[in-house]
């Protein structure tokens, strides 16, 4: 969200307020510091083993006092959180308008993502303006004949990952002090970048995970690079599985300037993420996901991004085939990204203050399925 907040500052009609959660103080700290923005409430409500419903009770006692404070003609939400998906409730309950940045995303199963794909179905219902990155999600919520009115916009996070990319380019003394971060890379041996942390890998997802990195751990031509997310459910079995090899660097979660380099840095990108599903596409990078479905088909039908969900031997399979495979890789890496071209935020801008926007435009594949599903 943060550029569209840029964006909402630019404009003398809008006057906009940031409420966030407070979950990682660290982590939110350096993205807060990253864009110079500071966060007008900080919601006090994480402890430490929650559960969702916890989660949900004790945010929406944190939200509804804010929502009373501040009165607001709108409230924006971005993506599936629950907070997201507290903040959109809370607010149709006092009847305030909602904007859904990143709507529209589906795979058609609600337990997966879980709680994700429940969490943006409950958005989109109640939402009067649906910001939709893609056509395909634009479609899926036509599909659903809801009330409120969708635009495509294309997907405020590759308007971030321009800026940042940009940044890089730009400033090499930056770029060299970013390199420094990663001196423990040695030359000649080509990077995977793994990332993980959704919640239907906890357990025995994230072991077979681990299983499969141990495996390919013995090759000698590749360096795996892990920043490890904080949630004890994914850093006890990564540190215990992975912790002992010599060619598996697993470092603490970076700022996003650095994720942004060392995406840069990467052959080939092994995540679960939604976010990493978008910027990898941007950057050139072949995105292997561990997941059996995803909300983000477009790349799948682009050819950038291949699912092998979290069986050992189908994400061992998947990364030696780009990493032994050059002209395997060069097809999959080519950067055609479907999600977005860095101007969402000021389509985003022109909705809210009613002036004409300029919808994001993108050719969608011949043949492309709604939803893409991971092939054992």
């Amino acid at each position: 969200m943060a550029p569209l907040v840029k964006a909402l500052a630019a404009e003398p009609g809008i006057h906009s307020q940031i409420c966030v959660t407070g979950q990682h103080q660290s982590m939110l700290k350096q993205v807060l510091d990253l864009f110079d923005l500071k966060a007008d409430y900080t919601l006090d409500v994480m402890t430490p083993k929650q559960t969702l419903n916890s989660l949900t009770a004790a945010l929406y006692a944190a939200i509804d006092p804010v929502l009373d404070m501040t009165r607001p003609d709108r409230v924006l939400v971005h993506g599936d959180t629950t907070s997201a998906m507290v903040a959109a409730m809370a607010s149709f309950h006092r009847r305030i308008p909602v904007g859904h940045v990143e709507a529209g995303l589906r795979t058609g199963d609600i337990y997966s993502p879980w709680p994700e794909e429940m969490n943006r179905r409950c958005i989109d219902l109640g939402a009067d303006l649906l910001f939709a990155p893609t056509c395909e999600s634009r479609d899926n919520l036509l599909g659903e004949r809801l009330q409120g009115k969708t635009l495509v916009t294309g997907n405020t996070v590759i308007d971030a990952l321009q800026l940042t990319a940009r940044r890089i380019e730009q400033n090499p003394a930056l770029r060299d002090s970013l390199d420094r971060q990663f001196a423990f890379l040695q030359p000649g041996r080509k990077v995977l970048l793994v990332t993980g942390h959704r919640r239907e890998n906890f357990g025995d997802g994230f072991l077979d995970i681990c299983k499969a990195l141990r495996h390919l751990a013995r090759r000698g031509d590749i360096q795996i690079v892990y920043p490890v997310h904080l949630n004890p459910n994914v850093l006890g079995p990564v540190t215990e599985q992975l912790g002992d090899l010599p060619n598996v660097h697993l470092i603490e979660p970076l700022d996003y300037l650095a994720f942004v380099r060392l995406m840069q840095r990467a052959h080939v990108i092994l995540t679960d993420s939604g976010g990493v599903q978008e910027e990898a596409p941007s950057l050139g990078k072949p995105v292997l996901v561990m997941r059996d479905v995803t909300e983000r088909p477009e790349a799948v039908a682009a050819g950038t991004v291949r699912l092998v969900g979290t069986a050992p031997a189908s994400i061992i399979q998947g990364v030696n085939a780009l990493f032994d495979d050059d002209l395997l890789w060069r097809r999959t890496a080519q950067a055609a990204n479907p999600y977005g071209d860095g101007k969402a935020s000021a389509r985003i801008v022109d909705a809210l203050l009613g002036r004409p926007v300029d919808e994001f435009a993108v050719n969608r594949p011949p043949g492309q399925r709604q939803h893409a599903r991971a092939v054992p």
